[in-house]
């Protein structure tokens, strides 16, 4: 039987239809972290507020590991559903599915055992030490479940079942909130309310994902006996890289961002950035969910010869990217203040870092929107390498490079500009890429 979510015409109203639950889900994650630093700040303290930014690298890496397999599975069984390959893709799932939650419970372990040592690395000092530890050590009692819901946003939208993901994980989002209310401002649980609020809400997600892929059987995807597939597991982690490799380099970019900060400003430059990142998470989710929403459409279609349809998706695809650019630039800038006023009181001197920060941080969104989706279209044809470099080179080498140098030669205005203009060259590197690869997945004439 045809699966009637992949199986449609490509027009805008399909499209956004199709992609808007994953756009959603990527908007509910993305306020995870944002709502435990705004209760926080606002219940806590400037500190405690800064301890969980310096603790985000190691929340990232797990995220990373998440997103790559949820992904890269994603891509593989898209694509044998549209050969028809329907119990091979199942068997994939499965076996993907309890692989990754495994690795996530030795990481879980071994990081229980050098918490002390990760903290300090990250780039804790003496004052705020006490903070990170107290949110770190409950966060990871739950990132196996942070692992499996990560993969299963990707497994609905290629069951074509969008709609469910989102309302899981709406719901998981919803129960952060009122939790973390409740464990800090009700029950006095300090930060480490916020780390098991947040992980409770991880959990909703994923056990019912469990549950429906393992009883419900008319699903065109479920998990049946698994069939151990080292190439599989290889091909995934391999399609899925790109998106490891962004959010890895991520939790070294911000392991960046706060060790120059620190050095610059203090805990308060810490604070400073915490708010233009945790900012980022929301307004690049729409362009994240966008790219996730779309790409089992581009494996489906790839797989199934469609020319046509294939052509018209990206199209329709790169004119939204770009337009969500221009509406999240202007946004920012004629709305820094009131987003800064969200984690910091008016007037202060982390208030004042956030809104100059934002006036200049706000033009890298012109480019961002493609660049996420260029490096996931090419996850999506299984060409893991070039989804791969996109990313790394983005995230990781032209970032780090502008964030040093310009550091060094311009101070804080400098931090704030990094990402702009990694984002520039990173832009120029995917339409590089685009053409060169027309040819080889025929998205272009």
């Amino acid at each position: 039987m045809i699966d009637q979510g992949l199986e449609r015409k490509i027009t805008i109203p399909s499209i956004l239809k199709f992609a808007l639950p994953s756009m959603v889900m990527m908007v509910v994650m993305s306020l995870y972290t944002v709502v435990d630093g705004m209760f926080v700040s606002r219940l806590v303290g400037t500190d405690a507020f800064s301890a969980v930014n310096i603790v985000y690298p190691l929340l990232s890496f797990v995220i990373a590991l998440g997103t790559m397999f949820g992904t890269g599975i994603t891509a593989i069984v898209s694509r044998k559903l549209g050969e028809g390959k329907q119990q091979e893709a199942n068997e994939n799932v499965t076996f993907i599915t309890l692989f990754a939650v495994g690795l996530g419970i030795v990481i879980t372990i071994l990081s229980f055992v050098f918490l002390e040592k990760i903290i300090y690395m990250l780039g804790a000092n003496e004052d705020i030490y006490a903070y990170c530890y107290a949110y770190a050590f409950p966060l990871l009692i739950f990132q196996p479940a942070n692992i499996l819901q990560l993969e299963f946003q990707s497994l609905f939208v290629a069951n074509g079942k969008p709609h469910i993901g989102l309302t899981v994980t709406v719901a998981g989002g919803l129960a952060n909130v009122v939790l973390d209310y409740v464990f800090i401002g009700v029950f006095h649980m300090g930060i480490a309310g916020a780390a098991v609020a947040t992980g409770i809400g991880y959990c909703i997600p994923a056990f019912f994902s469990i549950f429906y892929f393992t009883f419900n059987r008319k699903a065109q995807l479920h998990f049946v006996k698994p069939k151990m597939d080292w190439r599989v597991l290889l091909n995934s982690m391999t399609n899925g890289s790109s998106e490891m490799v962004s959010n890895l380099s991520g939790s070294i970019t911000t392991f960046l961002f706060n060790i120059i900060m620190m050095r610059l400003v203090g805990n308060e430059g810490v604070a400073a950035i915490s708010i233009l990142l945790y900012l980022d998470f929301v307004l690049i989710a729409i362009s994240l969910g966008y790219s996730m929403g779309v790409a089992p459409l581009f494996s489906y279609n790839y797989g199934g010869g469609h020319v046509r349809k294939l052509r018209k998706l990206y199209k329709i695809s790169v004119g939204f990217c770009m337009g969500v650019g221009v509406v999240m630039t202007v946004g920012t800038l004629l709305f820094s203040g009131t987003l800064a006023s969200v984690f910091a009181e008016r007037g202060s001197r982390v208030y004042e870092l956030a809104t100059a920060g934002l006036m200049v941080y706000a033009f890298g969104y012109l480019f961002k929107g493609y660049n996420i989706f260029s490096s996931a279209m090419f996850t999506a044809f299984g060409d893991g390498k070039v989804s791969a470099i996109l990313s790394f080179m983005r995230t990781l080498v032209f970032l780090v490079a502008f964030l040093i140098g310009f550091s060094v030669l311009f101070g804080v205005n400098g931090v704030w500009s990094a990402s702009l203009a990694a984002e520039f060259m990173a832009f120029a590197l995917a339409v590089f890429y685009t053409f060169k690869k027309k040819s080889a997945y025929h998205y272009l004439p």
